[in-house]
This record gives C-alpha cells, sequence and structure tokens, in this order.
C-alpha cells in the first residue's frame, strides 16, 4: 500500500491503469490530502449470471417506485457517496479522488446510477468502467431500498451491454446477501484482464429500463 497525493502525482489516465492492474486509490478521510494504493489479497465480486435478488426487493423493482436514469447528474451522486450521514463519521472519497472522477466522467469511463422520486435524486452509485469490467466504487440511499434498486438497474444495464465483471472491492454482509463472492487476487486479475479485453459500452443515458425489464435482464 502506497500514499500518493492524488492532485500531484494521479491524472485520469494513470488512475485507469492503476484500475488496469487490479488496484484502486482510498483516502484516509474526506479531508485527507493524500490517497492510499489499495492491493487487496482478496477480492470481492457480484457475478453477473448468478445474482440473487431478495423477493420483497424485487418486488420493489417491479413496481417500479423509483425512476432510474444513468449519468443524468454524476456529481450530485459523487458529492452524496462523499457526505458524511448517520452511520457514517467520514469517508474515503477525499477531493483529488473526486476531481479525477470527474474526470473520467467526462471521458466515458465513469458513469452514475440515479433513482429519482418526485423528480428528486434519493439514491443511487457511481463506479469506473475499463472495457468489459466495472469497479463499483459507493452508493448512497436517503429513501428505503433506493440504492439497491439502482445496484440492480445497473447489473441488468451491465448484462445488456457486454461487460462480464463487477467488482465491489470488498465483500460485505449487505453485497453477500445479493451472491457477492470473494476470489484469490490471482482469480481476479485472470477476470480482470480477460474483462478489460472485451468491448463493452454504457451508453450516456440511455432509455430507461422499466423494473420488469430489470428483472426480465437478470433472469437470462
Amino acid at each position: 500500500m502506497t500514499d500518493i497525493n492524488p492532485e500531484m502525482v494521479l491524472g485520469p489516465d494513470e488512475l485507469l491503469r492503476l484500475y488496469a492492474r487490479g488496484q484502486f486509490p482510498m483516502a484516509e478521510s474526506r479531508n485527507a490530502t493524500t490517497v492510499s494504493i489499495i492491493d487487496p489479497d482478496r477480492r470481492g465480486i457480484l457475478p453477473l449470471n448468478s445474482l440473487h435478488i431478495p423477493k420483497r426487493l424485487a418486488r420493489t423493482i417491479r413496481q417500479d417506485r423509483f425512476t432510474v436514469h444513468i449519468n443524468r447528474n454524476f456529481a450530485a451522486v459523487i458529492a452524496h457517496c462523499a457526505e458524511v450521514s448517520a452511520g457514517r463519521d467520514d469517508t474515503w472519497i477525499n477531493p483529488g479522488i473526486e476531481m479525477l472522477c470527474h474526470h473520467l466522467f467526462l471521458r466515458g469511463h465513469a458513469h452514475s446510477i440515479e433513482c429519482y422520486q418526485d423528480q428528486k435524486l434519493v439514491g443511487g452509485l457511481y463506479g469506473i468502467s475499463l472495457g468489459g469490467a466495472f469497479f463499483g466504487e459507493s452508493m448512497f440511499s436517503r429513501q428505503t431500498d433506493a440504492s439497491k434498486v439502482a445496484l440492480f438497474h445497473l447489473c441488468a444495464r451491465l448484462k445488456k451491454q457486454g461487460f462480464c465483471l463487477l467488482d465491489i472491492q470488498f465483500i460485505t454482509s449487505h453485497l453477500a446477501q445479493f451472491g457477492a463472492i470473494e476470489i484469490s487476487r490471482k482469480q481476479y486479475l485472470q477476470q480482470l484482464d480477460a474483462a478489460i479485453a472485451k468491448p463493452a459500452l454504457l451508453a450516456q443515458d440511455p432509455a430507461p429500463f422499466s423494473g420488469r425489464e430489470v428483472l426480465q435482464q437478470l433472469s437470462t
């Protein structure tokens, strides 16, 4: 693990090279001026072909309680993800990481999945794409299940558009309930190399999926 100053060393190209090597940056706190380059021995992934959607959540998705868009307001999503909130005293997203992700968004390598209710942003997530690999970075929720709905809308889009790796960095009990697994660094790098070599693209704000379309896509 190496500490660096992202504003002096890391640019968008360097950041993409980190992801291509199986590494990623994290700051110690929101106010930190440096980041650590993380290269874990074990890696969490969410296999797109063996997802588990709890019945109650499937019902929420099917009912379309949220309108879900892609890349409508990336800046707001990452800002919400970087906020200190109840149950979270700090965040690993410092201004340097936030700035770099904005650059990647402008270049088509960073994406946000956004849940709206009454035209208000109430949940979502963001991540980085490289070939057929998507690196999930962070999520937030201001309404029950909003971030979970965003996650499965993301998974449906990834499957439809040819992605084969959804990296979640570290496995948690929250993500394990959806089928997340942990693999070794060697296994991860093998999957990563194959995914990066695969052409895939998340379109800029395509027509939104309905909940039924999401569930249908994920069942194939």
